[in-house]
């Protein structure tokens, strides 16, 4: 941070000093470069009347700081300081132009004689001839360079502000760097405690986030083992029954039976751990495509048939043809989950009803259901992993208590939003909205 400070504060200062010394050199320069044409026309002014008196001859003793230049009201060169015998036609040129013109003419420009860019004034005798006297304008630089000790006192101004910037940068940032975010009681900055207090709520959220983590780790973990641990000691125990020897025939058969249930349920278990895994990581998931809700509501209805008619649960799906964008996949597991669970739950001779409808832009799939309902205090719970409302009842139901973990996941990924409307006794409604750039 001190380094940031000391950085920015010297770039603004060479800023600066650009800027004011572009300014400065800029108005010296043209002040210079008027300066020249008044002098000039000074000299013009004295040259005249000497020359109308002494002639051609007066010329010839004026020191060689100017080239003085004779011309005709021709065009012709009657004079020149510096050079003998020219020939070009003078009156082509802007300040000699001007003169014969106007009586007096000034420009800028590059000599044609000696190729360096010369400053020029003329003025018209009463004779007609002009009278032009002309400096080159490295003159002008000389004059520039006679004020450069003024630049380095700007850098000498910029070296003091550098060394000045680096101590106020360490002078401000050390108190900050000692503070104590625990106990900011001290704090030297009273500006700085909006953003010591907002650090504090951050680093108390941070904390309580970290603990519910880890608390929601343990929990699953302590699911995991004891889902796990069921189906392994029921398979275990059956197995060291029919080692022994000592099982009839009948019970061998009805054992078996056993063991393949209870390695099916675990089975079914691991698939929907990889299945969470997966949906945590976004990995692996096929590419979204459209999908019609409404037909694979029929379709689940179908495949869940044969169990709702052990309970004589009747299935009903209605509403319309909503095709939304999505992985067919993950769709077809989320509406299996929430039928599945109408039917488990449900009363003998109960009703399962699968919805699909238009809201505006949006698609909604609603699954109701005639069944024993959740109490208001679980229903926050019921899409956390291994929850269930009644643990007593959870193996003669079957499951594996994942079922609407994963439908919560499949509708984060899909940007849906999950409702529940319950009644103990009544029976449960769960809507999955999907949003209106999902819908085709």
């Amino acid at each position: 941070m001190i380094k940031t400070i000391f950085r920015n504060t010297i770039l603004v200062g060479i800023l600066v000093l650009a800027i004011c010394s572009l300014l400065f050199y800029g108005l010296q320069y043209k002040q210079t470069i008027n300066e020249t044409f008044d002098e000039l026309s000074l000299e013009t002014s004295y040259a005249i009347p000497a020359l109308e008196r002494s002639g051609v001859e007066y010329l010839g003793s004026l020191g060689d700081e100017n080239r003085v230049t004779w011309i005709g009201h021709d065009g012709t060169v009657l004079y020149d300081s510096e050079y003998e015998n020219l020939s070009t036609d003078q009156s082509r040129y802007e300040e000699v132009a001007d003169a014969l013109k106007d009586g007096v003419g000034e420009s800028m420009r590059k000599s044609d004689s000696s190729g360096v860019q010369t400053i020029y004034y003329a003025r018209m005798l009463e004779d007609g001839t002009v009278l032009r006297l002309s400096r080159p304008l490295g003159a002008a630089w000389y004059a520039l360079v006679a004020v450069s000790p003024v630049l380095w006192v700007l850098v000498l101004v910029l070296l003091l502000s550098g060394i000045l910037a680096f101590r106020a940068a360490k002078q401000i940032v050390t108190p900050i760097n000692n503070l104590d975010l625990d106990n900011h009681a001290n704090n030297p900055y009273p500006e700085l405690a909006p953003l010591l207090d907002k650090i504090q709520e951050q680093k108390m959220m941070i904390q309580e986030e970290s603990s519910l983590r880890e608390e929601m780790r343990r929990e699953f973990s302590a699911n995991v083992s004891h889902e796990l641990k069921t189906p392994l000691t029921s398979i275990s125990g059956f197995a060291e029954l029919m080692a022994t020897g000592n099982v009839s025939p009948d019970k061998v058969t009805e054992f078996s039976k056993d063991i393949y249930k209870e390695s099916q349920r675990l089975i079914s278990l691991i698939n929907d751990i990889i299945k969470l895994s997966r949906l945590d990581e976004n990995a692996d998931l096929p590419p979204k495509e459209d999908v019609d809700l409404h037909e694979l509501a029929l379709g689940i209805a179908d495949d869940l048939k044969p169990a709702a008619g052990k309970n004589n649960i009747y299935i009903d799906v209605t509403g319309d043809s909503v095709h939304i964008s999505g992985v067919r996949q993950l769709l077809y597991e989320m509406v299996y989950n929430l039928c599945d669970n109408a039917i488990k739950y449900n009363y003998p001779g109960g009703k399962v009803t699968m919805e699909t409808l238009r809201d505006n832009r949006n698609v909604k799939l609603v699954v109701s259901d005639t069944g024993i309902g959740i109490p208001k205090e679980h229903q926050k719970r019921i899409f956390e992993r291994f929850y269930r409302v009644d643990r007593s009842h959870s193996k003669e139901i079957g499951g594996t208590g994942l079922g609407l973990s994963i439908v919560k996941h499949g509708a984060i990924y899909h940007d849906a939003d999950v409702t529940v409307d319950s009644t103990p006794g009544k029976g449960t409604t769960i809507t999955i909205t999907f949003p209106g750039e999902n819908a085709e």
